[in-house]
Protein backbone atom coordinates (compact mmCIF):
# COMPACT_ATOMS: atom_id res chain seq x y z
CA UNK A 1 0.00 0.00 0.00
CA UNK A 2 1.41 3.39 -0.95
CA UNK A 3 1.93 6.06 1.67
CA UNK A 4 -0.78 8.77 1.90
CA UNK A 5 0.08 11.76 -0.23
CA UNK A 6 1.41 14.65 1.83
CA UNK A 7 0.50 18.24 1.28
CA UNK A 8 2.49 21.16 2.56
CA UNK A 9 0.88 23.82 4.68
CA UNK A 10 1.85 26.53 7.14
CA UNK A 11 2.07 24.90 10.53
CA UNK A 12 -0.79 22.41 10.24
CA UNK A 13 1.26 19.27 10.56
CA UNK A 14 2.66 17.03 13.23
CA UNK A 15 6.13 16.99 11.74
CA UNK A 16 7.12 20.52 10.94
CA UNK A 17 4.90 21.62 8.08
CA UNK A 18 3.36 18.59 6.34
CA UNK A 19 -0.12 17.12 6.69
CA UNK A 20 -1.58 13.98 5.19
CA UNK A 21 -4.89 14.07 3.36
CA UNK A 22 -6.42 12.11 6.24
CA UNK A 23 -5.21 14.71 8.72
CA UNK A 24 -6.61 17.48 6.50
CA UNK A 25 -10.03 15.87 6.37
CA UNK A 26 -10.14 15.45 10.13
CA UNK A 27 -10.96 12.49 12.36
CA UNK A 28 -13.30 9.93 10.76
CA UNK A 29 -15.70 9.54 13.64
CA UNK A 30 -16.94 10.77 16.99
CA UNK A 31 -16.20 7.71 19.13
CA UNK A 32 -13.73 8.43 21.92
CA UNK A 33 -12.71 7.00 25.27
CA UNK A 34 -14.20 9.57 27.63
CA UNK A 35 -11.77 8.50 30.36
CA UNK A 36 -8.74 9.35 28.20
CA UNK A 37 -6.46 11.93 29.76
CA UNK A 38 -6.35 15.03 27.56
CA UNK A 39 -4.40 17.47 29.72
CA UNK A 40 -2.00 17.12 32.62
CA UNK A 41 -0.17 19.94 34.37
CA UNK A 42 2.71 18.85 36.60
CA UNK A 43 4.20 21.45 38.99
CA UNK A 44 3.70 24.22 36.43
CA UNK A 45 5.22 27.58 37.29
CA UNK A 46 5.38 30.77 35.26
CA UNK A 47 7.66 33.73 35.90
CA UNK A 48 8.27 36.95 34.04
CA UNK A 49 11.48 39.00 33.78
CA UNK A 50 13.47 35.87 34.65
CA UNK A 51 16.97 36.68 35.90
CA UNK A 52 16.22 40.35 36.42
CA UNK A 53 15.67 42.23 39.70
CA UNK A 54 12.03 42.58 38.67
CA UNK A 55 11.47 38.82 38.26
CA UNK A 56 8.02 37.78 39.47
CA UNK A 57 6.40 34.35 39.65
CA UNK A 58 2.68 34.47 38.77
CA UNK A 59 1.82 30.76 38.75
CA UNK A 60 3.08 28.61 41.60
CA UNK A 61 3.37 24.86 41.07
CA UNK A 62 0.01 23.99 39.48
CA UNK A 63 -1.13 20.35 39.16
CA UNK A 64 -4.24 19.58 37.13
CA UNK A 65 -5.74 16.81 35.02
CA UNK A 66 -8.57 16.85 32.49
CA UNK A 67 -10.17 13.86 30.79
CA UNK A 68 -12.24 13.90 27.59
CA UNK A 69 -15.43 13.70 29.67
CA UNK A 70 -14.53 16.77 31.76
CA UNK A 71 -16.66 19.89 31.51
CA UNK A 72 -14.82 22.25 33.84
CA UNK A 73 -15.13 25.88 34.87
CA UNK A 74 -12.01 27.89 35.71
CA UNK A 75 -12.82 30.77 38.04
CA UNK A 76 -10.86 33.41 39.87
CA UNK A 77 -10.69 37.13 40.45
CA UNK A 78 -8.94 39.49 38.08
CA UNK A 79 -5.19 39.03 38.46
CA UNK A 80 -5.47 35.47 39.77
CA UNK A 81 -3.55 34.09 36.78
CA UNK A 82 -6.41 32.70 34.65
CA UNK A 83 -5.27 34.31 31.40
CA UNK A 84 -1.66 33.25 31.98
CA UNK A 85 -2.77 29.69 32.67
CA UNK A 86 -5.00 29.62 29.59
CA UNK A 87 -2.11 30.81 27.42
CA UNK A 88 0.08 28.01 28.78
CA UNK A 89 -2.56 25.33 28.28
CA UNK A 90 -3.26 26.64 24.79
CA UNK A 91 0.46 26.35 23.93
CA UNK A 92 0.65 30.08 23.29
CA UNK A 93 3.36 30.37 25.96
CA UNK A 94 5.70 28.02 27.81
CA UNK A 95 6.04 27.42 31.55
CA UNK A 96 9.18 28.47 33.39
CA UNK A 97 9.14 25.20 35.33
CA UNK A 98 7.19 21.96 35.22
CA UNK A 99 5.49 20.24 32.32
CA UNK A 100 2.24 20.38 30.36
CA UNK A 101 1.19 17.10 28.76
CA UNK A 102 -1.36 17.15 25.95
CA UNK A 103 -2.76 13.75 25.00
CA UNK A 104 0.18 12.20 26.82
CA UNK A 105 2.85 14.22 25.01
CA UNK A 106 5.17 16.60 26.85
CA UNK A 107 5.00 20.06 25.26
CA UNK A 108 7.54 22.27 27.03
CA UNK A 109 10.50 21.36 24.81
CA UNK A 110 8.57 21.53 21.52
CA UNK A 111 9.83 23.94 18.89
CA UNK A 112 7.48 26.58 17.48
CA UNK A 113 6.52 24.54 14.42
CA UNK A 114 5.61 21.50 16.46
CA UNK A 115 3.66 23.54 19.02
CA UNK A 116 1.72 25.26 16.25
CA UNK A 117 0.86 21.93 14.65
CA UNK A 118 -0.25 20.32 17.92
CA UNK A 119 -2.24 23.40 18.92
CA UNK A 120 -4.01 23.54 15.57
CA UNK A 121 -4.87 19.85 15.63
CA UNK A 122 -5.78 19.26 19.27
CA UNK A 123 -7.02 22.54 20.79
CA UNK A 124 -10.03 24.68 19.92
CA UNK A 125 -10.42 28.27 21.13
CA UNK A 126 -13.59 30.30 21.74
CA UNK A 127 -13.19 33.83 23.07
CA UNK A 128 -15.56 36.46 24.43
CA UNK A 129 -15.31 38.23 21.07
CA UNK A 130 -15.82 35.98 18.07
CA UNK A 131 -12.82 37.26 16.00
CA UNK A 132 -14.44 36.35 12.68
CA UNK A 133 -12.86 37.59 9.45
CA UNK A 134 -15.32 40.13 8.09
CA UNK A 135 -14.48 39.57 4.41
CA UNK A 136 -15.18 35.82 4.65
CA UNK A 137 -18.48 33.95 4.74
CA UNK A 138 -19.59 31.92 7.75
CA UNK A 139 -18.51 28.74 5.97
CA UNK A 140 -15.09 30.17 5.13
CA UNK A 141 -14.61 31.32 8.74
CA UNK A 142 -15.41 27.83 10.01
CA UNK A 143 -12.96 26.33 7.52
CA UNK A 144 -10.16 28.73 8.45
CA UNK A 145 -8.22 26.37 10.80
CA UNK A 146 -8.19 23.72 8.07
CA UNK A 147 -7.17 26.25 5.42
CA UNK A 148 -4.26 27.40 7.59
CA UNK A 149 -3.25 23.78 8.16
CA UNK A 150 -3.43 22.51 4.62
CA UNK A 151 -4.45 25.08 2.03
CA UNK A 152 -7.56 24.68 -0.11
CA UNK A 153 -10.17 22.63 1.79
CA UNK A 154 -11.39 19.34 0.38
CA UNK A 155 -15.03 18.65 -0.37
CA UNK A 156 -15.14 16.39 2.69
CA UNK A 157 -13.93 19.26 4.86
CA UNK A 158 -16.50 21.63 3.37
CA UNK A 159 -19.22 19.11 4.11
CA UNK A 160 -17.91 18.79 7.67
CA UNK A 161 -18.02 22.58 8.13
CA UNK A 162 -21.56 22.77 6.77
CA UNK A 163 -22.54 20.00 9.16
CA UNK A 164 -21.13 21.96 12.09
CA UNK A 165 -23.05 25.07 11.02
CA UNK A 166 -26.15 22.91 10.98
CA UNK A 167 -25.29 21.56 14.44
CA UNK A 168 -25.04 25.11 15.82
CA UNK A 169 -28.37 26.07 14.28
CA UNK A 170 -27.05 27.99 11.26
CA UNK A 171 -28.06 25.77 8.37
CA UNK A 172 -28.75 28.07 5.44
CA UNK A 173 -26.43 30.79 6.77
CA UNK A 174 -23.18 29.44 5.33
CA UNK A 175 -22.81 32.14 2.65
CA UNK A 176 -23.57 35.08 4.93
CA UNK A 177 -20.77 37.33 6.07
CA UNK A 178 -20.40 38.36 9.73
CA UNK A 179 -22.12 41.74 9.27
CA UNK A 180 -25.19 39.83 8.08
CA UNK A 181 -25.37 37.82 11.30
CA UNK A 182 -26.48 38.72 14.82
CA UNK A 183 -24.01 38.69 17.71
CA UNK A 184 -25.26 35.32 18.89
CA UNK A 185 -25.05 33.88 15.38
CA UNK A 186 -21.47 35.14 15.02
CA UNK A 187 -20.53 33.45 18.28
CA UNK A 188 -22.10 30.22 17.02
CA UNK A 189 -19.89 30.46 13.93
CA UNK A 190 -16.90 30.85 16.27
CA UNK A 191 -17.96 27.71 18.14
CA UNK A 192 -18.22 25.76 14.88
CA UNK A 193 -14.79 27.06 13.84
CA UNK A 194 -13.29 25.90 17.14
CA UNK A 195 -14.69 22.41 16.62
CA UNK A 196 -13.93 21.88 12.92
CA UNK A 197 -10.67 20.06 13.72
CA UNK A 198 -12.48 17.84 16.26
CA UNK A 199 -10.12 19.01 19.03
CA UNK A 200 -9.52 16.97 22.14
CA UNK A 201 -9.65 20.15 24.25
CA UNK A 202 -11.84 23.24 23.93
CA UNK A 203 -10.69 26.40 25.73
CA UNK A 204 -13.47 28.96 26.15
CA UNK A 205 -12.53 32.35 27.62
CA UNK A 206 -15.68 34.18 28.80
CA UNK A 207 -17.46 32.94 25.66
CA UNK A 208 -20.89 34.21 26.71
CA UNK A 209 -19.80 37.52 28.22
CA UNK A 210 -21.15 39.62 25.33
CA UNK A 211 -24.36 37.65 24.81
CA UNK A 212 -27.89 38.02 26.14
CA UNK A 213 -29.00 35.37 28.61
CA UNK A 214 -30.95 33.28 26.10
CA UNK A 215 -28.15 33.18 23.54
CA UNK A 216 -25.62 32.50 26.30
CA UNK A 217 -27.68 29.49 27.40
CA UNK A 218 -27.79 28.24 23.80
CA UNK A 219 -24.00 28.53 23.40
CA UNK A 220 -23.47 26.76 26.73
CA UNK A 221 -25.77 23.95 25.54
CA UNK A 222 -23.67 23.63 22.40
CA UNK A 223 -20.54 23.14 24.50
CA UNK A 224 -22.38 20.41 26.39
CA UNK A 225 -23.46 18.75 23.15
CA UNK A 226 -19.95 18.59 21.73
CA UNK A 227 -18.45 17.51 25.04
CA UNK A 228 -20.73 14.46 24.88
CA UNK A 229 -20.70 13.73 21.16
CA UNK A 230 -17.10 14.53 20.26
CA UNK A 231 -15.44 13.52 23.53
CA UNK A 232 -14.08 17.07 23.70
CA UNK A 233 -12.88 18.20 27.13
CA UNK A 234 -14.08 21.73 27.91
CA UNK A 235 -12.28 24.26 30.11
CA UNK A 236 -14.47 27.33 30.43
CA UNK A 237 -13.20 30.55 32.02
CA UNK A 238 -16.04 32.53 33.54
CA UNK A 239 -16.84 35.14 36.16
CA UNK A 240 -20.50 34.06 36.19
CA UNK A 241 -21.22 31.80 39.19
CA UNK A 242 -24.46 30.63 37.54
CA UNK A 243 -22.44 29.32 34.61
CA UNK A 244 -19.74 27.68 36.71
CA UNK A 245 -22.35 25.94 38.86
CA UNK A 246 -23.72 24.26 35.73
CA UNK A 247 -20.33 22.73 34.93
CA UNK A 248 -19.39 19.29 36.26
CA UNK A 249 -16.39 20.70 38.04
CA UNK A 250 -15.04 24.08 39.17
CA UNK A 251 -11.34 24.84 39.54
CA UNK A 252 -10.67 28.02 41.52
CA UNK A 253 -7.46 29.95 40.95
CA UNK A 254 -6.32 32.35 43.68
CA UNK A 255 -3.07 34.32 43.54
CA UNK A 256 -1.59 31.90 41.03
CA UNK A 257 -2.47 28.77 43.00
CA UNK A 258 -5.28 26.24 42.69
CA UNK A 259 -7.32 27.02 45.78
CA UNK A 260 -10.18 24.64 45.04
CA UNK A 261 -11.19 21.78 42.74
CA UNK A 262 -14.83 20.90 43.30
CA UNK A 263 -17.10 18.41 41.54
CA UNK A 264 -20.80 19.24 41.03
CA UNK A 265 -22.58 15.87 41.12
CA UNK A 266 -25.79 16.59 39.23
CA UNK A 267 -27.21 14.10 36.73
CA UNK A 268 -29.19 16.89 35.11
CA UNK A 269 -26.11 18.60 33.73
CA UNK A 270 -25.48 16.40 30.73
CA UNK A 271 -27.33 13.15 31.06
CA UNK A 272 -24.33 11.18 32.34
CA UNK A 273 -24.07 9.93 35.91
CA UNK A 274 -22.10 12.24 38.20
CA UNK A 275 -18.46 11.44 38.85
CA UNK A 276 -15.78 12.86 41.06
CA UNK A 277 -13.36 15.39 39.66
CA UNK A 278 -10.11 13.91 38.40
CA UNK A 279 -7.34 13.90 40.95
CA UNK A 280 -4.45 16.34 40.65
CA UNK A 281 -1.33 15.14 38.89
CA UNK A 282 1.21 13.54 41.24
Amino acid sequence: MSEPRRQHGPGGSTDGGEVTEAERDGPPGRSHDHAQEVLRLADVKKSYNVGLPTEVEVLHGLDLRLQRSDFTALVGTSGSGKSTLLNLIGLLDTPTHGEIHLLGEATRAMDDGRRTAVRGRSIGFVFQFHHLIQAFTALENVLMPLIVAGGKPSQKQRDLARGLLRDVGLEGYSERKPDQLSGGQQQRVAVARALVTHPALLLADEPTGNLDSRTAADVFALFRKFNREFGCAVLLVTHDPRLSSQCDRTVTLTDGRIAGDTAHPDEGHDGRPPRAAASPAP
